[in-house]
């Protein structure tokens, strides 16, 4: 395995106001509106950065609140010459050190944003829908993927340009006009009768959509499809990774919390965990890895976590969000060759992603 790479996230939100001056004449953000922006943040954090080992995403999460309180309820034309989406990411970079060196999220509708890199790269993302039947015909005659059934399908489009000091990436808009080309092929359809998609796994549906828009779509860079809330693949013209996500309750006391903290006391919280994996395609099956089976290796140490006290249980240090991902790893780990990456939430975009391969794609931050 690779060595760990551990970064913290966090994520705010703010009600502001803008207009967009340098988009053409006619575009719906060039005159005044407003959106309920998301903004959030993935960093590595230094040893002594927060105030007490394990507080390192409670303190990540109000700095990045105190960050953009001026921003909320304003006009963002007030803060930044030019409020894109992308010189928002990187006004909240400029503002901490920590900030400038991770990759800053901003979502400006529910079905689209942007994250900004370190090296100035903005990657561009639109939300798509599709609703539609399919089966699998190669799996074993009693997996359920194997008889007709359907799916309210979700698409992520990521388009990457390296933008300079330029006020904006890939136009939402382009990412629109190249999707309207194949959704009409997908939507109210079984996918098994289109050519191509004969075993319509979440994996050959997203390369289906990679090669029919990269050819005319030069800043394609992953194709996302979701086949459930929980579950999708991603695709980047040469590699599959898939994810699969579950909820656990718990409760939890950090125990090198001060004594004047709420973080000291025993309190609790609605956990999402995701697991990232890379693995080859079955030519066969048409998948790395199933679904069902990722659920079901890790559905031993789901029932440890889940209604249970995190800081109790054996191996845990503490039950802060690192020391829990680390001892996921350590229990999942060798039975999922193929995991690579664990994405620990405490709240909504909060808490850890644990790496130890390609931290990309994410999904929107």
């Amino acid at each position: 395995m690779m060595q760990n790479e551990l970064s913290y996230t966090a994520a705010a939100s703010i009600e502001a106001a803008r207009f967009v001056d340098i988009l053409p004449d006619g575009h719906r953000s060039k005159t005044m509106h407003g959106h309920s922006f998301g903004v959030r943040i993935r960093t590595t954090l230094g040893d002594d950065w927060a105030p007490y080992v394990g507080g390192e995403v409670d303190a990540l999460q109000s700095e990045l609140e105190q960050c953009v309180l001026p921003l909320d309820y304003s006009l963002l034309n007030e803060h930044l010459p030019v409020p894109t989406d992308e010189n928002l990411a990187r006004w909240i970079k400029g503002r901490s050190k920590v900030f400038a060196s991770g990759v800053v999220g901003v979502q400006s509708t529910a079905h689209e944003g942007v994250d900004l890199d370190l090296d100035g790269t903005a990657h561009v993302w639109r939300r798509y829908r599709f609703e539609a039947a399919h089966r699998l015909p190669n799996v074993p005659p009693d997996h359920q993927c194997g008889r007709m059934h359907g799916h309210g399908f979700e698409v992520i489009l990521h388009a990457s340009t390296n933008i300079g000091e330029g006020d904006m990436g890939v136009d939402y808009d382009m990412l629109d006009a190249h999707w309207a080309k194949i959704s009409s092929d997908l939507h109210m359809r079984c996918l098994n009768d289109i050519p191509g998609l004969e075993n319509p796994t979440s994996e050959m549906i997203s390369a289906w959509i990679w090669t029919k828009l990269k050819p005319a779509l030069k800043e394609l860079s992953w194709v996302t499809v979701y086949e459930t809330a929980t579950a999708g693949c991603h695709y980047d013209g040469a590699h599959f990774r898939i994810w699969k996500e579950q909820r656990f309750e718990a409760a939890v006391k950090l125990n090198n919390a001060p004594e004047n903290l709420p973080q000291s006391q025993l309190h609790g919280h609605s956990y999402l965990v995701r697991l990232h994996l890379t693995a080859d395609l079955d030519r066969t099956l048409g998948w790395t890895v199933d679904y069902g089976d990722v659920k079901e290796i890790f559905k031993p140490t789901y029932k440890q976590l889940d209604h249970h006290r995190l800081d109790q249980l054996a191996g845990i240090d503490d039950g802060d969000c690192a020391s829990v991902a680390l001892w996921m790893r350590d229990r999942i780990g060798d039975a999922l060759p193929a995991l690579d990456r664990i994405d620990l939430q405490q709240t909504q975009g909060s808490g850890v992603a644990l790496s130890w391969g390609s931290l990309g794609p994410a999904l929107p931050i």
